[in-house]
């Protein structure tokens, strides 16, 4: 079976931007088969509750503060997890962020921290924990999470940006780093029912939901079921691919309608009241 109990016992797990959403998510699917498993988060506050409650799961975690932004942090990140469960299996880059708003209006400064989080952190991360551990140890799994930037990303044209540099990134290092048998690869998440879709406007929210063959979100563990995956021994001849899970909404454009439906709009307004009281 793929998703045996014990299929990541013994196997450690960094997972960024760990503390909330999809991060979280990934964290304790990790954690529930078996892996000791590392939250990041360059807010405390992100990643405590979390901690808490994946050990309260009986679930192995080290929970460390880190500003992928800064190559210092990273670098302290890799040698104190190294130190703490003397090796690293798996990296999950899924930290990042972003905001909302028209290109004209993206300041120089807005523009720089969405690219030096989103693109620069998640090469920070990668590029140290290869150096320190997969390459001299000639192995291990890196799965990065970007977004689903197909047709361009109107209203996000900064993490865009970055999320394009991250994927074609994702394809680079699959073909330099397959003489280390280190294997990377990305998931794409469409619209994704957490935390964080609720600081946009309602009317945005439901124009995206609308706009999804499926007619409703994702949940966070269509996202973390894909990862481990992409992680366990079934995705060990796959590297290089950036996997979309959207439903598919990279497909389709607003020539063909597709009728609404009306029990999955309910589900979706469900999913976003479950989680903003932690269910996820």
């Amino acid at each position: 079976m793929v998703f045996r109990r014990d299929l990541f016992k013994d196997k450690v797990v960094i997972v960024t931007g760990g503390g909330t959403g999809i991060g979280k998510s990934i964290a304790r699917s990790f954690g529930e088969l078996g892996a000791r498993v590392v939250i990041t988060s360059r807010k405390e506050e992100h990643f405590l509750s979390a901690r808490e409650a994946l050990e309260k799961s009986g679930i192995d975690c080290l929970a460390l503060r880190c500003d992928i932004r800064e190559i210092g942090e990273v670098e302290s990140l890799v040698d104190s997890v190294i130190k703490n469960f003397g090796k690293i299996d798996v990296l999950v880059n899924n930290a990042g962020g972003q905001f909302p708003s028209p290109a004209e209006n993206i300041t120089p400064k807005g523009w720089a921290a969405v690219i030096n989080n989103n693109l620069n952190g998640t090469f920070n991360v990668t590029l140290t924990v290869a150096n320190k551990w997969m390459i001299p140890q000639s192995g291990g799994k890196i799965i990065n999470i970007v977004a689903n930037m197909w047709r361009g990303f109107p209203g996000l044209a900064h993490t865009g940006a970055a999320r394009a540099g991250v994927a074609n990134l994702t394809m680079t290092l699959a073909v330099e780093w397959a003489r280390h048998k280190i294997t990377i690869n990305a998931v794409a998440p469409g619209t994704i029912a957490t935390e964080g879709l609720r600081v946009y406007p309602r009317e945005i929210i439901e124009s995206q939901r609308s706009v999804v063959p499926l007619k409703r979100f994702g949940r966070p563990a269509d996202v973390s079921q894909l990862v481990l995956f992409l992680a366990s021994p079934a995705g060990d001849y796959i590297t290089g691919a950036i996997v979309p899970v959207d439903g598919g909404e990279r497909l389709w454009s607003s020539i063909w309608q597709i009728p609404d439906d009306e029990e999955a709009k309910k589900e979706s307004e469900k999913m976003l009241e479950e989680s903003s009281d932690g269910a996820w």
